[in-house]
């Protein structure tokens, strides 16, 4: 069995039915299956923040749309949603995959959901991630491809990231990258998928446990298009995130992924994140945790599921010790180790785990003494900036 974070790149080879999708398989083999469904103008690296969770507990198999990442623009003029699902389900074959989970963001998850329309004994789950059962008039999507059939993707990289991302988010930037490398008629054939798509009467046939993610601030597919999802397909979940865009996956991958284990359930490696999330956030702040989690990519992404798993899902979960007393015991390793910039991080932690001022200086007090007092008088500088900023904010 393969470690759990093995990943693959396969070639693209050909098949009877024509050029394979590209991929990427991650996870233990014998798992069960999890194919993840990119958005328009994205690669498979969409999916980068949440794969090391998920592939605790499944494999993993994430696949570029025609013509975008390393796969071939292999869908004619005038394709459907319906062709896609095809070649998605060429790839599984390929795979000796029967029956798998699915997510998908926008257009993939409206392949996910065709699939659940149209082979059920295929899908074991749905999660449908800032998409939609219509995505608006098809003289707009024939449009698009117009434009991007003479001008290039390039064209499309002017205002995509208005489309993907709050305002707030600074990390556009290799996303826009990815948008500009993609193919031409790849994008413009996925516009005429989405101007000939509409399962709007057809969202009651859908029999698959289904999870609905909707961004809050998502101007493509506003959160209406989420509530119609939900009430649609029986039995859905709606979870809204709040400051999310329409790659909401990316902006907040915190908070998709812990919908996402909690949807699909999983092994221990699945429950522990999700607990040891649950206590960074409590400990941390929202704020804190989102802008860590939205920086991760594939080099450092391993090392935020560790940290998340083992130190917040491990040990602070722990009954032995409560959360103040934590706290002053990681202060005190933080001002022995003269690691300030987590110190600051603490200090703030420290608050909202219910100690005071007072009893923070009473712990660097306390480590003066057996710390050193060049240690602990850095630390007094760096708690009384932060206590500063934290009072300041509060007013």
């Amino acid at each position: 069995m393969k470690p759990a974070h093995a990943p693959e790149t396969p070639e693209t080879p050909e098949t009877s039915g024509g050029p394979r999708l590209h991929h990427r398989a991650d996870g233990p083999d014998g798992a069960p299956a999890l194919l993840l469904g990119p958005s328009l103008g994205t690669s498979l690296s969409v999916w980068d923040p949440q794969v090391p969770a998920l592939a605790r507990d499944h494999r993993v198999l994430r696949w570029d749309l025609p013509g975008h990442g390393g796969s071939p623009s292999a869908l004619p003029e005038g394709a459907t949603v319906a062709d896609l699902a095809a070649l998605v389900l060429d790839l599984a074959d390929s795979l000796g995959v029967d029956r798998f989970h699915y997510a998908g963001i926008s257009l993939g998850g409206a392949v996910g959901a065709w699939l659940a329309l149209h082979h059920p004994e295929r899908v074991s789950s749905l999660t449908m991630v800032c998409s939609s059962a219509w995505f608006g008039p098809p003289g707009g999507w024939h449009e698009r491809a117009a434009l991007v059939r003479a001008k290039g993707t390039a064209v499309m990289a002017e205002t995509a990231a208005q489309r993907w991302f709050t305002p707030a988010f600074d990390g556009a930037d290799p996303f826009l990258d990815d948008l500009r490398e993609v193919a031409a008629e790849g994008y413009a054939a996925c516009c005429d998928a989405l101007a000939a798509y509409d399962i709007r009467a057809e969202l009651g046939r859908i029999t698959a446990p289904t999870l609905v993610i909707g961004g809050r601030d998502d101007p493509a597919t506003p959160p209406a298009h989420a509530r119609e999802l939900a009430d649609g397909i029986p039995g859905a979940t709606l979870v809204e995130v709040p400051g999310a865009a329409h790659l909401a996956g990316v902006e907040r991958p915190g908070p998709v992924l812990a919908a996402l284990l909690t949807h699909l359930g999983g092994g221990d490696g699945a429950r522990g994140y999700a607990a040891g999330m649950k206590v960074r956030r409590a400990v941390l702040g929202d704020a804190h945790v989102d802008r860590a989690t939205a920086k991760a990519d594939a080099f450092t992404a391993d090392f935020q599921d560790f940290i998340t798993r083992y130190a917040w899902g491990e040990i602070w979960t722990r009954p032995g010790l409560d959360r103040r007393t934590r706290s002053c015991i990681t202060l005190t390793a933080l001002v022995a180790g003269g690691h300030l910039e987590e110190l600051a991080m603490h200090v703030r932690a420290a608050l909202r785990n219910g100690l005071t001022p007072d009893e923070i200086k009473e712990v660097l007090l306390q480590s003066a003494v057996y710390c050193g007092v060049p240690a602990a008088n850095a630390a007094f500088a760096v708690a009384q900036r932060t206590l500063r900023e934290a009072q300041e904010s509060n007013r």
